[in-house]
């Protein structure tokens, strides 16, 4: 199991009403975790696209964060978590110049993640009077086969669809090397799994869930993605979950960190947002608020497999749970509520004591999901 990053330009309330500028400090914080991430052995960081989404993400313009996180980093795969490739967002040709761009700004390291939004509030921005989420599968369908067509092909041949069209015409440049990047699907319900996996997509898995909840939806993966007819050159077999991660000295250090962090708040935005998402039991509808987190309550989540927190030896116990799971990456969302200070021992814990025992490939190769291209 490999493991990563998930950024997203967090600026609660209650930090900007404080600090004029929260919103500043918020994107250069998370751009220098991902620079300790690089150097402390993460393979993943993973960058989301979101519009209007006050306070739970104010990273929009992905596309110019990770080319300047190509120049600052190394070795760490860079990641769109999403480009969201639907018309009336963005202009597909438009997307795939600019994953091509990035990959070869980050020398291969570029990995092309998609999805259809964030929920209601986001996607209606850009269509408005649309009432049935669904219509955005449609357009993702219409579009997701044309990337590799558009890279591969010297001249891309065209398309006339339902909701864009282009003539023949170069998309250019082309990726770097042999092939094309890595693509991956977000998948917020459980059937996205199996879809994804018959198109022999990669899942960026950001549904909230327990360890032994999600086992049967990552089978349902592997199952499909065993019979793939992928829309790219080649399968990428690979699953990617998310959980919240505090690592600290000792358990009640990190158990502190948690209680102080705010989390309840982030998570209440997620549902509020999300509106996609499969609702859990219990979950209160915003503007109420999950209730403040308590040690009783992080000490409560820690055992339900809803949060990765404790000393370096409890957290890789926690990381084992997922990989025996099925997961192919566990790529943690560092939430600024924590202070800088914690997240980034957080980060260089788990660098020096967890992933060593865990990730088999250390090199980090761009051409491990290129071969089937070159």
């Amino acid at each position: 199991m490999e493991f990563g990053l998930f950024v997203q330009g967090y600026v609660p309330a209650a930090r900007a009403q404080v600090d004029p500028e929260a919103e500043h400090k918020a994107l250069i914080e998370e751009t220098e975790y991902v620079i300790q991430a690089d150097k402390s052995g993460f393979k993943y960081a993973w960058a989301s696209e979101h519009h209007f989404l006050e306070e739970y993400s104010h990273l929009s313009a992905n596309d110019v964060y990770l080319g300047y996180l190509a120049h600052a980093t190394e070795r760490i795969h860079l990641g769109s978590g999403i480009f969201n490739p639907l018309a009336p967002v963005n202009h597909p040709v438009k997307v795939a110049e600019k994953v091509a761009m990035l990959d070869h700004l980050s020398g291969g390291r570029f990995e092309f993640g998609t999805g259809r939004g964030a929920g209601s509030h986001e996607i209606l921005g850009f269509m408005p009077g649309i009432t049935d989420m669904n219509h955005t599968k449609e357009l993702w369908e219409e579009t997701i086969a044309e990337f590799p067509k558009m890279w591969l092909q010297d001249e891309y041949v065209g398309f006339q669809g339902k909701h864009w069209s282009l003539p023949p015409r170069k998309i250019l440049p082309k990726p770097y090397g042999a092939g094309h990047p890595a693509m991956w699907y977000a998948a917020g319900s459980p059937s996205s799994y199996a879809m994804a996996g018959k198109k022999g997509l990669g899942v960026l898995g950001f549904s909230v869930q327990k360890v032994s909840d999600m086992e049967w939806v990552v089978d349902s993966y592997k199952t499909a993605v065993e019979n793939a007819e992928p829309v790219g050159a080649f399968v990428n077999d690979n699953v990617m979950v998310t959980s919240t991660a505090i690592c600290a000295e000792t358990h009640a250090e990190a158990v502190e960190i948690a209680v102080g962090g705010g989390l309840n708040y982030l998570q209440s935005l997620l549902f509020r947002y999300h509106d996609t998402f499969p609702r859990p039991e219990g979950i209160p509808e915003w503007p109420e608020l999950l209730p403040e987190y308590t040690e009783e309550i992080v000490e409560l989540l820690i055992a339900e497999e809803l949060m990765i927190c404790g000393d370096p030896d409890e957290v890789l116990k926690q990381c084992r749970r997922w990989e025996r799971a099925g997961a192919d990456q566990l790529s943690f969302g560092l939430p600024i509520g924590i202070s800088p200070e914690d997240t980034m021992n957080t980060i260089r814990l788990i660098g020096e004591h967890v992933i060593p025992q865990i990730d088999t490939d250390p090199v980090h190769r761009t051409s491990r999901f290129r071969a089937a291209a070159s």
